[in-house]
């Protein structure tokens, strides 16, 4: 009996966060779901026709599809700029490290919506690119990079690069300095040494920025919305239009539920399929 009020009185410290989770999270998700099963918001009854509607529509489908095409295109990118930043932010100095952190962190210290602006004005006709590749010679024409998918995977990546960059970083300063200095030793190329040694005790760093990344570019409705353009529709949008525009509340909410389920069993699968590869990696 002391035992289990012992136990209890340990958990008494998170019980605010627990109530505050509850509250903030939880509720309005099963508020989001009851209103997905009724026929209309002021209707009574339960139906599962707001579901059917959106799982048999080739236009509705064709948006989600086109929503993850965008999160894994976003994660891509990240990576292949993140695995530079954290080869050089592992071989260097205490110093130069806290510099690089500043640095990364530095964009999640201004508003989404800022630098969504920001890239706007870079992207947008005669901004800062076509600036640019007009000076060197590059194009003759606007880039037209505002509005486009290039221009959106553009401004994703570098919003989302800190949640890459992060725990990767992470994973490569714990890797041991004698199995790269052993590799270096026994004669092993630079790419090589990254193939066989590198790369796979940095995975589980990497698994985590994706799983960050992805959840993070597929429901960013800012920055989907204003460079992505009215042309591109992805499901933050189509949601909001729905909800907002046509008033479909109880549609909108079924399509909520199937989206973030969609993103919650594609992170999860994701996640088991990489704890099962990488088990034993310890970096």
């Amino acid at each position: 009996m002391r035992r289990a009020g012992g136990k209890a009185a340990a958990f008494l410290p998170a019980a605010p966060l627990a109530l505050f989770f509850a509250v903030a999270y939880l509720l309005p998700i099963a508020i989001l779901a009851a209103v997905s099963f009724r026929p209309d918001l002021r209707a009574s009854g339960w139906t599962t026709a707001h579901y059917a509607a959106f799982l048999g529509d080739g236009f509705t489908l064709s948006i989600l599809l086109d929503t993850l095409w965008l999160g894994l295109q976003v994660v891509f990118v990240t990576l292949l700029i993140a695995y530079p930043l954290g080869l050089v932010y592992m071989r260097a100095g205490p110093r130069m490290r806290a510099l690089l952190v500043f640095l990364i962190l530095l964009p999640l210290l201004t508003n989404t919506v800022v630098r969504t602006f920001a890239w706007m004005a870079i992207l947008g006709r005669n901004g800062l690119v076509d600036t640019f590749a007009a000076a060197l010679g590059l194009a003759s024409e606007p880039l037209r990079l505002l509005y486009s998918r290039t221009g959106l995977v553009i401004a994703l990546a570098q919003i989302y690069l800190p949640l890459m960059a992060l725990p990767l970083n992470n994973s490569l300063v714990k890797i041991d300095g004698n199995l790269l200095r052993a590799a270096e030793g026994l004669g092993a190329s630079s790419a090589h040494l990254f193939r066989t040694v590198i790369l796979p005790l940095s995975l589980p760093g990497a698994v985590a920025g994706c799983l960050l990344v992805f959840a993070g570019a597929t429901t960013a409705f800012i920055t989907q919305t204003l460079v992505g353009g009215g042309r591109q529709i992805f499901m933050p949008l189509f949601i909001y239009q729905q909800a907002l525009g046509v008033q479909r509340w109880a549609f909108a909410a079924a399509a909520s539920v199937v989206f973030a389920l969609t993103v919650m069993a594609i992170v999860y699968a994701f996640n088991r399929f990489a704890r099962k590869h990488l088990r034993g990696v310890d970096a």
